[in-house]
C-alpha cells in the first residue's frame, strides 16, 4: 500500500485511490463534489484545543507531534485508527487529505508515520493496538 499525502485544495487525480480526509473541520470553500473526499475520519483530527494551541505555536512540532499521538490512543480515536489501517489494507493508494497550509507539519504527517510504520507511537496507537482492539471485538461477539 503507498500511502501519500496531499492538501484537499489540490484537484483529485486517480492514483489518489482512495481519499480520507482527516481534518475535524470541512475545508472552507469546498463542495463535496470538488473535494472528491470518500471517507472522512473527523476524530483522527487534533482536537480544536491542540490545532489552535499549535497554530499560536508553529515551532513547536515535536510537542504537538507528542500531544497529537497522546489524543490518538482515546477511545474514540482508537476506532478511527482501526478505520483508517482497515482502509488503507485493502487498499493499492491511500491518500491523506488535510487543509492545512503548512504542506511539512500537519497531523496528516503523523498519520503517515504510523501507517507506514515510522516514528513509535505510544504503545496504545498504531498497527499493534488495532489489531488487538479487533481481537477484543472479535471475543465480545
Amino acid at each position: 500500500m503507498a500511502v501519500a499525502i496531499k492538501r484537499v485544495y489540490e484537484p483529485a487525480v486517480r492514483v489518489d485511490g482512495t481519499r480520507v480526509l482527516v481534518d475535524r473541520l470541512w475545508p472552507r470553500g469546498l463542495t463535496k463534489e470538488q473535494a472528491a473526499v470518500q471517507f472522512w475520519l473527523r476524530d483522527l483530527a487534533p482536537s480544536t484545543e491542540l490545532r489552535q494551541w499549535y497554530h499560536a505555536n508553529p515551532e513547536a512540532w515535536a510537542q504537538f507531534r507528542k500531544r497529537y499521538l497522546k489524543e490518538l490512543a482515546a477511545p474514540q480515536a482508537t476506532a478511527a485508527v482501526e478505520k483508517l489501517y482497515d482502509l488503507a489494507e485493502g487498499k493499492k493508494n491511500l491518500t491523506l487529505l488535510y487543509a492545512s497550509r503548512n504542506e511539512e507539519r500537519n497531523n496528516a504527517t503523523v498519520l503517515k508515520e504510523l501507517l507506514d510504520g515510522g516514528r513509535k507511537p505510544p504503545s496504545s496507537v498504531g498497527r499493534a493496538a488495532a489489531a488487538s482492539a479487533r481481537i477484543r471485538k472479535a471475543k465480545r461477539n
